[in-house]
């Protein structure tokens, strides 16, 4: 791993880029200082201070607990310039403009410290001429990282040098932001607007031109962009106003500005389209203005129309058989689309062929490898593939000659041919660009294989492209069982890893039982077991289909007796002789969240989404969750000064009456479901690694279980004070007749039941109350209603 150490960053400049890349630094516990101009009016930092204020507002949410906005500092460029001397990273990133950056580098270049990096949020500005303004001894320590936007949930940053930049600055930084950020890094070369803004935004027009061409609208095109088309649910109208009008205006404008027709052969689609000139004109800028392609009226969504001037009705679908042929394996889907009819099909055509051939023409200037394109348009523009490795899948040679026929028939949107690369030599013997050995360079004419660097040893299954054959998290190890939907392997032979494969991971009797198996075979061969799964949830909680047929046939005891063995299962996990770790990424909900309570520590991922959901469905939570509520609380009791339970058990109880999920990992150690003593990881594909290092630590330092020990209740009067709030809130029409029985009996059992107040319970005893309230539920015909809703259509039923 590199030596070099990030103590303090300073973001210079405060707007929205700027304000939320200082909010993920927080997140990631890293000091930040905050810099824009001195306020004219008011307080020197009143700018700052404002940006930092907005950041509480935002959604989606920059900051994991808005309370800790107060951590970034807040500074100004004419009083506070001495503080960059104690930054070990400087990230300039004020508005898109050459001569504003050029200017404050003049201005900030003095106070940059020896060994500091300062690096360029820029979009498309070049790096190079950017770094001219630099003295001779800061060039070295200079470069470009683009952000994108929301820095907090876009996994990209491009990193671009300059002829001047030490290769060494580059290796720190990538180390940095990879480990430290969570970032999937992809260096860029220095070309106009780099390789995701500079492919994804000639798609984006390019989209706009065949829009034109086939006459459809923008409801219709974002129905068919989205995840139909295996990318980003928003599609791209939808995506443009999320983005921002003005944002794609300017990156459009970096294009027109920096390239022309001898520099990029599709030079003449980058007139700015009618649409989005009209739309700017009127000062509509999208989500940020409440009106862009689209506008909210009332419950009303409503489309801009060009012609009509004005906003119109929305909601059109695409042809149904188009999302049919969507499905089918690439080959089929793109021949199918090719030989389309319908508009819409050949629309579909259009712009895939015009992504593989602009990618293509440009590989060889802007990127290293076609694996750097392919890896910068799904972490940037949330595509499932990139261009390169669906060409790959369809079949290289065959969608090679159908694009270039479009080519030489005057349907593609340059006359530019295909490179020869494409059709000769170390490619089209391949079979395309990515291969075992590495994908291809245009530029160097060779494969190469990724770039590794020590900190990449800690992503054990990285993220990779179609066709390098990367190792699968699915296969690798030693499998020692693989029954009830869980994979019981090790990649060591010292620490066992379960992965639960059912579907959304759900938690069946069959999941419980492996589960339990695994712990003992932990126990009795392994050093720790680690619970972790190659894929974007923990669980959903427990797999309702699967027990409703057990309750048609044997009736409520079946329920019962289901409901104490997943109970065994979580006291097996607790009180393991080995350390059992909980890898928690994505969601982990009803039993999902009492699977990493459970367990003895908790590895959470940024992005995880903890919660006691089972009032959705109309139940209380049943494997443990309310026994671990109360638990919680009076261990928090028993470390205070303070004997009253209740103040304490108010989080716990209220995060599971009212369903309460965690808006990532550090809002779930506030809501109680990750403890101070876990970990939260900010790279998503470092999180089995760090989960293994954990349970490995544990073992080596003698890891016993907890005693078994009880402890004290609210009882029943703390049971009456809680319904006394609930009887307020039914009565004053917050809370259906139903939500009020459900949290009555959540308090019933969170208090331990009717007993005196301070009396002593074991987990055993909360837990039979536990399994008398879900069971009461579960016949109850409003809950049976939530049930059937939410099997049926996935959402709650509120009744």
């Amino acid at each position: 791993m590199s030596r070099f150490q990030v103590k303090k960053v300073a973001v210079l400049g405060a707007g929205v880029m700027g304000a939320q890349i200082a909010a993920h630094l927080v997140n990631v516990r890293v000091p930040v200082v905050l810099f824009d101009l001195a306020a004219e009016d008011g307080p020197r930092n009143g700018i700052v201070a404002r940006a930092i204020d907005n950041l509480k507002k935002m959604k989606p949410a920059p900051l994991g607990d808005v309370a800790e906005a107060v951590l970034i500092e807040a500074a100004n460029y004419e009083d506070d310039l001495a503080r960059l001397g104690d930054c070990d990273l400087v990230i300039e990133a004020i508005a898109e403009r050459m001569d504003w950056k050029l200017d404050l580098y003049r201005k900030i270049a003095p106070h940059v410290a020896r060994h500091a990096i300062l690096a360029s949020n820029t979009s498309g500005l070049s790096i190079t001429r950017l770094s001219e303004a630099l003295p001779e001894a800061l060039k070295p320590r200079f470069c470009g990282i683009h952000f994108f936007n929301p820095p907090r949930y876009m996994a990209l940053v491009e990193l671009i040098d300059t002829p001047t930049t030490e290769p060494r600055v580059l290796d720190d930084l990538e180390t940095f932001v990879t480990s430290t950020l969570g970032k999937g890094v992809v260096r860029a070369h220095d070309t106009p607007n780099f390789i995701a803004n500079r492919v994804g935004i000639a798609g984006m027009l390019a989209t706009l031109k065949e829009v034109e061409k086939f006459g459809l609208t923008p409801d219709v095109v974002d129905d068919l962009t989205g995840k139909k088309l295996g990318r980003a649910s928003s599609g791209t109208f939808r995506t443009a106003d999320v983005v921002g009008l003005d944002t794609m205006a300017h990156v459009v404008k970096t294009l027109q500005d920096n390239l022309n027709p001898e520099t990029d052969p599709f030079y003449a689609n980058f007139a700015t389209p009618p649409v989005l000139a009209k739309l700017l004109e009127l000062g509509h800028l999208g989500q940020k203005t409440k009106a862009g392609f689209y506008k909210k009226t009332g419950r009303d969504i409503l489309r801009f129309d060009l012609e009509e001037g004005d906003y119109v009705p929305s909601g059109r679908k695409a042809d149904e058989v188009y999302g049919r042929m969507l499905k089918k394996p690439a080959a089929e889907r793109l021949k199918l689309l090719r030989e389309s009819e319908g508009a819409e099909g050949r629309f579909l055509w259009a712009i895939l062929r015009d992504s593989f051939h602009y990618a293509a023409v440009h590989l060889a200037t802007i990127a290293e490898s076609a694996r750097d394109v392919d890896l910068a348009m799904r972490w940037g523009f949330g595509m499932k593939q990139g261009p390169f490795e669906l060409w790959q899948e369809a079949g290289w040679a065959r969608v090679a000659k159908w694009v270039q026929e479009d080519i030489d028939a005057g349907h593609a949107l340059s006359t530019a041919p295909l490179p020869q690369w494409v059709f000769e030599g170390p490619v089209a013997e391949a079979g395309g660009v990515h291969t075992p050995e590495g994908s291809w360079s245009a530029s160097q004419g060779r494969f190469i294989a990724p770039r590794r660097l020590p900190v990449h040893a800690r992503q054990l299954f990285p993220e990779s492209v179609l066709g390098a054959n990367a190792p699968d998290a699915r296969q690798a190890g030693t499998t020692l069982s693989d029954e009830g939907d869980v994979r019981v392997w090790t990649l060591d032979g010292e620490i066992l890893i379960a992965s639960i494969h059912s579907k959304m991971h759900a938690i069946s009797p069959d999941v419980a039982e492996a589960l339990g198996a695994a712990v003992e075979l932990a126990e009795a061969e392994y050093g720790g077991l680690v619970i972790w799964s190659p894929d974007e949830m923990f669980s959903v909680g427990a797999d309702l289909q699967a027990m409703l047929p057990a309750f048609v046939v044997a009736g409520i005891g079946a329920v019962e007796g289901a409901e104490q063995e997943l109970q065994n299962v979580m006291l097996k996990i607790r009180y393991a002789a080995v350390p059992v770790v909980a890898a928690v990424r994505g969601l982990a909900l009803g039993g999902g969240c009492e699977l990493a309570v459970y367990s003895a520590r908790r590895v959470a991922a940024m992005e995880s989404y903890m919660g006691l959901v089972e009032v959705g469905v109309g139940l209380v939570p049943g494997a443990g969750g309310l026994t671990y509520i109360a638990r919680r609380a009076a261990e928090n009791a028993a470390a205070s000064t303070g004997g009253d339970l209740l103040p304490f058990l108010s989080e716990g109880f209220t995060a599971a009456a009212m369903a309460k999920v965690g808006t990532g990992a550090i809002d779930s150690k506030k809501l109680g479901f990750l403890l101070e003593s876990d970990v939260i990881v900010a790279h998503k594909d470092e999180l089995l690694y760090v989960a293994l290092q954990q349970a490995r630590s544990m073992a080596d330092a003698g890891w016993r279980p907890p005693l078994r020990r009880s402890f004290r209740v609210a009882g029943r009067s703390g049971a009456a004070t809680i319904k006394g709030q609930l009887v307020n809130l039914r009565d004053g029409g917050f809370i259906s007749a139903h939500d009020f029985h459900i949290a009555s009996l959540i308090a019933g059992v969170v208090t331990g039941g009717d007993i005196d107040a301070g009396s002593l319970v074991t987990e055993e005893y909360l837990m039979a109350l536990e399994r008398k309230a879900f069971c009461s539920l579960i016949v109850h015909p409003r809950t049976q209603e939530r049930i059937m809703g939410m099997l049926s259509t996935g959402k709650p039923v509120r009744n």
